[in-house]
């Protein structure tokens, strides 16, 4: 049996879902919601970066990429691998990507293209 997304949140009602799982997934969504962290975790999905370049990359200040690296991290957003003296960062696993990956492609969707099935 594959496992998808759609069996994981349809596999249990909405009243018998616990909060303990919702508030975890809520501060992964606030977390996210930081267009600043959200540009960090995007130029991680398909490849290790060091802090160094992802700080040129997007144009802001190695320690304030640091310090999102850090919140990242803790939410197992992302995660480190070191290589010597230097700390390379790429999205936590496969999940995270995929979560990105699909809200990429409904954001660039054209409104009302897909209408929800009312059955």
């Amino acid at each position: 049996m594959m496992f998808t997304m759609t069996s994981a949140i349809s596999s249990v009602s909405f009243e018998d879902r616990p909060v303990e799982t919702i508030v975890p997934l809520a501060d992964l969504f606030r977390l996210l919601g930081d267009p600043t962290r959200l540009r960090i975790v995007l130029a991680c999905v398909d490849e290790r970066r060091a802090v160094g370049a992802i700080a040129e990359g997007l144009g802001l200040s190695p320690s304030l990429v640091s310090h999102h690296l850090r919140l990242l991290r803790a939410a197992r957003i992302v995660r480190a691998e070191r290589q010597g003296k230097q700390v390379f960062y790429l999205a936590a696993d496969r999940h995270i990507s995929a979560m990105l990956a699909g809200m990429l492609e409904h954001v660039a969707e054209p409104a009302g293209e897909f209408p929800l099935d009312p059955s």
